[in-house]
């Protein structure tokens, strides 16, 4: 018996393990439409996604090639998941909003303690002539959709913030690369158009 209870629990820990690669290949990919992409997993009260930030958003603009965005919120930032579910609902709005409200929220960072985040969300809203709702997620859609990324991350075995990669849509060669130096920004994604 103890034997199928091992082959049972190797079995699982394959298929998870598995499943954890099949995710990270369909999101390691561009969007539709796109050679390239910058994806990253980012935590808003993380400083170095803070930092980086305008650095990504330049290098989208240089190449022209979009950057996706997911939510990896990490457990010892008591606001960020918070901030996460805000900019779900100004994503719903319009993509372009929710991208202002992660940018506006990383310019404020440092001012920003769980207290106060309701009022510089305001503060945002008002300044973009939309209402923020007193309950922003009564059915629990943006929290899910956070937490669907973080699980994603976890799977992917992500344990900081930022993490980036460029990814392609070629077929052969690796596909994605992570990058781990940010001066290398630049010479990655130039080794990835040119592949």
């Amino acid at each position: 018996m103890k034997k199928n209870s091992l082959v049972l629990v190797l079995a699982l820990t394959l298929f998870a393990t598995l499943a954890g690669a099949q995710d990270a290949s369909s999101v390691l990919r561009p969007p539709k439409g796109s050679q390239l992409a910058i994806v990253v997993f980012e935590d808003l009260q993380c400083p170095m996604c803070r930092q980086d930030n305008p650095l990504l958003e330049q290098a989208s603009k240089t190449y022209k090639i979009p950057v996706v965005i997911h939510d990896f919120p990490l457990p010892q930032h008591n606001w960020s998941y918070e901030a996460a579910v805000n900019a779900r609902y100004f994503d719903g709005l319009s993509k372009d909003l929710g991208s202002q409200y992660r940018d506006y929220i990383f310019e404020h960072q440092v001012e920003i303690i769980p207290q106060n985040l309701r009022g510089f969300s305001e503060k945002f809203a008002a300044d973009h002539k939309v209402s923020l709702p007193f309950v922003v997620d009564p059915q629990g859609k943006f929290a899910a959709e956070v937490n669907a990324d973080r699980d994603l991350g976890k799977h992917m075995n992500l344990d900081h913030t930022p993490t980036i990669y460029i990814v392609s849509n070629k077929t052969h060669g690796a596909p994605y690369v992570e990058v781990k130096d940010r001066s290398q920004l630049y010479q990655i994604i130039d080794a990835m158009k040119a592949d």
